[in-house]
């Protein structure tokens, strides 16, 4: 079951494995952005995502063969695999599509990882990724669909609670759904404080928004430019029973939408997040997400692999 107790275990296995990210509470001015804003930044994780966190319970609370782990990813997932592997002394594969960034294959390839990419579809590697560990043994380390992975990225939310005891609300991107499933498992658990929880989605990748909509997980095409990281075309079976019960509702923000506020972050906090780790931001920026007076509200920046120079390029 994942719930606050599982989570609490979880950042006990994988304390020292990963870093206590910082938060910054904007002041007056700051972006532009409405009401009371705190940022979470994620983006400054191991291996450049919250992945790490999910990867590294998952694989703690295992007993890896000799085979090592494998995987399959659009980039994140994977190198945050790799990264734990290479902490652990284990080998790691990762299966990619072609669509995932050459930067974040070379940060795979950097971690030790042996790397294959297969097809043009998270989908085509994914199917890959199977038929390989069911010939090799190796522990399949699941992008968000597992209960470990969940339970790691909900230290995440357990984290932001501490720092920001004030929030009211709290806005997550959503590829597969096992960052919010386990940030909605943390704070839907609590007894003594309710904190909404909001997703956010490209307008081309809204498998949480239809999931909700038809009443359970279904395919979706995805497409955009968060497509690496936040284009699953259906949402994990794990977390959808989360989500129905702890997610208010999902926002779609466009493609422009996203890359405005990946500009504002570097352009106002030299922060470099890639689209998915922007998305949440997109959402208050674009004014999909408008919160109440008085709102405080916490964003989750989620990952920032990307290089730079391509966001000093699109001014």
């Amino acid at each position: 079951m994942i719930d606050r107790a599982s989570i609490e275990a979880a950042a006990a296995r994988i304390a020292g494995r990963v870093r206590v990210t910082p938060i910054v509470p904007l002041v007056a001015g700051d972006l532009g952005l409405p009401g009371d804003v705190t940022l979470k930044l994620e983006s400054l994780q191991r291996s450049g995502s919250f992945k790490a966190r999910g990867a590294f319970n998952r694989i703690l609370s295992s007993h890896p063969p000799a085979a090592g782990v494998i995987t399959a990813s659009g980039g994140n997932h994977g190198a945050a695999v790799a990264c734990a592997a290479a902490d652990l002394g284990l080998r790691a594969h990762v299966f990619v599509p072609s669509v995932a960034p050459p930067a974040k294959i070379r940060r795979l390839r950097g971690y030790g990882a042996e790397v294959s990419v297969v097809g043009d579809r998270f989908s085509h590697a994914y199917e890959a990724m199977q038929a390989r560990a069911a010939e090799s043994g190796a522990l399949i380390v699941h992008p968000y669909d597992q209960t470990g992975v969940l339970e790691g990225q909900g230290t995440l939310a357990r984290e932001f609670e501490a720092q920001a005891p004030y929030l009211d609300t709290v806005l997550v991107a959503v590829g597969g759904g096992g960052l919010i499933g386990g940030v909605a498992a943390w704070f839907g658990g609590a007894t003594d404080r309710r904190v909404r929880v909001v997703g956010v989605e490209p307008e081309a990748c809204p498998s949480l928004h239809r999931a909700l909509r038809t009443g359970e997980p279904v395919d979706v095409t995805v497409g955009g430019v968060a497509v690496d990281s936040l284009g699953a075309t259906r949402v994990g079976a794990l977390m959808f029973p989360i989500a129905r019960a702890h997610v208010e509702r999902v926002v779609l923000v466009s493609d422009d939408d996203i890359c405005a506020a990946q500009r504002l972050a570097w352009d106002g906090l030299r922060l470099a997040l890639e689209p998915g780790g922007a998305a949440a931001l997109a959402a208050l920026s674009s004014g999909a997400y408008l919160p109440a007076p008085g709102e405080r509200v916490g964003v989750v920046l989620c990952g920032g692999n990307v290089d730079p120079a391509t966001l000093e390029e699109t001014q």
